[in-house]
């Protein structure tokens, strides 16, 4: 394999720059005669008509003469349902879709069918919020874990959806900050989609249940496994992380993979550094991705897959190591490599997931792929220029005034846009309006994004070649209506909501962090002056439990309920937060006793009865309870029946507490059903969530549907907690749990994990997730910060 790639690599290039050159060439031609113009002068006569209209002065005052901005995701799709807009926008939007990233005629029958199909599942599914709230805070479903899970669970897909999920997770941690982080994740993302896509539309209604899931299951996988060279090859060469060296030897590294088949081994002594644990990362993650596609590929198709791959590298790493300085590229230097890395990019998609051979699909798919990069590269080209990156347009901008040869890269896109419409896709009226749309929308955002005088300065440059026909474009830019993107839409809402939720997760970890500190400083217990030594072994029995560290979930829950949602005073509410942690340290006594769960170790220290004994550990036990109890009498600040009702309320959850513990007690060596499991879990572990949520509600008086709604999160979340716990039991850390590992199965004692099994439990855990955020999303108040601790939850490693 070695030799047969190597040898075959400069036939795989040359090949491929040999078609690019003819195409180039035929571009090149009608830059030089205008042919393009007197084409696109006609289309633009038939187009106008749909999107300039003569308005009267009646309309001036209308309503609709009041723009929407798009900046709000489901007002902006409000307001087009309303105006009548929706169906064609979704139509075009979904029509430039399946043009762009499926390759398909838009003439086709068929595709008017799928198109269709999808613009209908878009206006049901991702359109109107499942719930919303006055808070405005309901997220579209395609940026929602939750939703991608219940997803996955109509299609049975629910393993690769957990993988997929972790993976990005994963990912997401590992981001330099040398690169736009949310970018990468979306870009990743929507290779995911994509790849998915591609398999969907290769099925029919005739495909097999079982074999449905497994493709779609496969899918997912492999367009992670696509998608992460993007953040990891593309993004991370470009970025400013690894020095020139490294860079050069990353790169030889990859191409020695596509070349031979094989990842190299990675000798980490050639890195040092910050870098040394990041590339131990992505050579980890990369390599299992390679191996992964590769393993996938068919006898008959693995030659492509490499000859694409290869191709879509190379291309793409001769465009990176240009220098803007340079002043002798040639037109071909600059065109070509932009020809092939825009058409194998997408070619690429077919050959990862082995798909037969259509001729037509590479055909379109070849010749439509500068028209993409020309309009990405026009829209980034400031960004461009800032970094120093020689792309055609930066390139003619700088150097222009002595290259008289060099051809312009605004004509060239014209250009192909005409060949495009009248020769690849024979003139076909809806995928002319398609690309005219798609080419007017992005001067218009280019036009909002820059500025008027930006804008303008910029377009005197790039119209040089052909003024009237500029002034045509211009016309349109300026008045034509209805050409903006659903994509568009979906691309800018992800990146919001990305920044949002790396704002309110990071708010949570400071949250998260200050609340534990400040909870540790006021739990220890004083002894009153003058008390007698005799009594100081319990006090300080006590105080060595809550001095063992721990996450303070219940009391940093009741904080920021009472806090920040009800309006309390964080001062009168400090005694509620100390008992709530007596309480739980008081459980946990009981738990690690030798007559229930026999555990030497908690929190990373010797539990209570290993460093005193198990009667002053039970004493230990009943002490705090009874101090919780105390604390909760000196809530005085509060309505006294308010006070009353917590007191009635804490003590039926501290009774029902007990019974959990005793039914756990009960159920040893004893195999369970599910029902059973989930019984004993919300006993022992969801009522102290509860309790937590639903005190600081009881003194802000809130109402009976808040807190209803405030105990289904509770259940919910509690279960998912305790499946985690039984998963890290299964195959966690001791170091990182601070307690020995895989004590339920010594003990034999019945677990999620012994129940369900490791994938099962998880599965479990994963829609118990939903069931809470589906529940938080019918709430009336912000959630960021439960949202954020069901993350944590599931996320954690300890």
């Amino acid at each position: 394999m070695i030799k047969q790639y190597t040898d075959q690599s400069e036939t795989w290039y040359l090949q491929s720059e040999q078609k690019a050159t003819a195409y180039f060439k035929l571009l090149q031609q009608q830059v030089w005669d205008k042919s393009y113009v007197s084409a696109l002068k006609d289309d633009f006569k038939v187009w106008k008509n749909k999107h300039i209209h003569r308005r009267s002065i009646w309309s001036f005052f209308s309503q609709d003469k009041q723009k929407m901005d798009a900046s709000n995701y489901h007002k902006y799709l409000s307001y087009l349902n309303i105006t009548g807009r929706l169906d064609d926008y979704l139509d075009r939007s979904v029509s430039y879709f399946y043009l762009r990233d499926m390759g398909k005629y838009l003439d086709s029958p068929d595709t008017e069918l799928k198109v269709q199909q999808m613009v209908t599942m878009i206006k049901r599914h991702l359109i109107e919020p499942k719930h919303s709230n006055e808070k405005g805070k309901s997220q579209p479903d395609f940026v929602s874990l939750a939703s991608f899970y219940r997803w996955a669970q109509k299609e049975k897909v629910e393993p690769a959806a957990i993988w997929v999920m972790n993976k990005l997770s994963s990912v997401s941690s590992h981001i330099p900050e040398q690169m736009n982080a949310e970018q990468a994740q979306r870009k990743l993302i929507k290779i995911i989609f994509g790849v998915v896509m591609h398999v969907l539309d290769d099925m029919d209604g005739d495909t097999p249940p079982t074999e449905r899931a497994r493709r779609i299951d496969e899918a997912i996988r492999l367009g992670y496994s696509y998608g992460l060279t993007y953040p990891y090859i593309d993004d991370l060469l470009d970025s400013e992380t690894l020095s020139t060296k490294e860079k050069e030897r990353y790169a030889h590294f990859i191409r020695t993979a596509l070349l031979t088949g094989k990842v190299p081994a990675l000798h980490i002594q050639e890195w040092s550094g910050d870098n040394t644990a990041l590339i131990e990362f992505i050579h980890s993650e990369l390599k299992e991705a390679f191996e992964y596609i590769k393993n996938y590929q068919r006898p008959e198709s693995i030659n492509t897959f490499f000859e694409q791959s290869y191709v879509f590298f190379e291309s793409q790493d001769i465009d990176r190591v240009k220098s803007l300085e340079n002043t002798s590229y040639t037109n071909e230097e600059l065109y070509l490599p932009v020809i092939l890395k825009s058409s194998s990019s997408r070619l690429i998609v077919r050959s990862v997931i082995s798909a037969p051979e259509d001729e037509g699909f590479d055909y379109r798919t070849f010749y439509y792929g500068i028209y993409n990069q020309l309009a990405d590269d026009f829209a980034d080209m400031f960004e461009d220029l800032e970094d120093g990156a020689v792309t055609p347009y930066t390139y003619y901008l700088t150097h222009r005034d002595h290259r008289t040869d060099l051809v312009n890269p605004f004509e060239l896109y014209w250009a192909v846009i005409s060949n495009l419409i009248h020769n690849v896709y024979k003139s076909d009226p809806k995928t002319r309006e398609v690309i005219l749309d798609r080419a007017i929308n992005g001067l218009k955002r280019c036009k909002k994004r820059v500025g008027q005088q930006r804008y303008n300065e910029i377009m005197q440059i790039f119209s040089s070649g052909h003024p009237e026909f500029n002034q045509l474009i211009q016309y349109m830019v300026d008045k034509a209506e209805d050409v903006d993107f659903f994509d568009k839409l979906l691309r800018d809402e992800m990146l919001n909501v990305m920044k949002h939720d790396q704002s309110e997760k990071e708010k949570f970890l400071e949250t998260l962090n200050s609340a534990q500190n400040e909870i540790n400083r006021v739990l220890e217990i004083t002894k009153p002056e003058g008390i007698s030594p005799m009594k100081e072994p319990l006090i300080d029995a006590a105080n060595y439990s809550l001095e063992g560290g721990g996450k303070r979930l219940r009391p940093l829950l009741a904080w920021v309920m009472g806090v920040n949602e009800y309006g309390l005073e964080y001062s009168s509410l400090i005694p509620l937060l100390r008992s709530l942690e007596y309480m739980h340290t008081a459980s946990l006594i009981f738990d690690d006793l030798p007559s229930q769960d026999n555990a030497a170790t908690r929190r990373g220290r010797a539990t209570l009865h290993e460093v005193h004994s198990s009667a002053t550990a039970e004493l230990t036990g009943l002490f705090l309870i009874q101090k919780a109890t105390e604390e909760q009498t000196s809530l005085h600040q509060f309505d006294p029946a308010s006070v009353l009702s917590l007191i009635q309320y804490s003590s039926q959850k501290a009774g029902e507490i007990c019974m959990g513990q005793a039914m756990d007690l009960n159920s040893k060596g004893k195999p369970l059903t599910l029902a059973e499991l989930d019984m004993i879990c919300f006993y022992k572990t969801g009522i102290g969530f509860e309790a937590s949520l639903v005190m600081p509600a009881i003194l802000a008086k809130a109402n009976e549907a808040e807190v209803n709604l405030l105990k289904k999160y509770a259940y919910h979340a509690g279960i998912a907690f305790q499946i985690k716990d039984d998963l890290l039991d299964a195959e966690g850390d001791v170091e990182a749990l601070g307690k020995p590992i895989q004590q339920d199965v010594e003990n034999n004692n019945s677990t999620f994990v012994t129940v369900l099994g490791k994938e099962g439990a998880s599965k479990m855990m994963w829609d118990h997730y939903c069931n809470a955020i589906e529940a938080l999303n019918e709430m009336s108040r912000k959630t960021d910060f439960l949202k954020h601790l069901l993350d944590y939850i599931i996320n954690r490693n300890n």
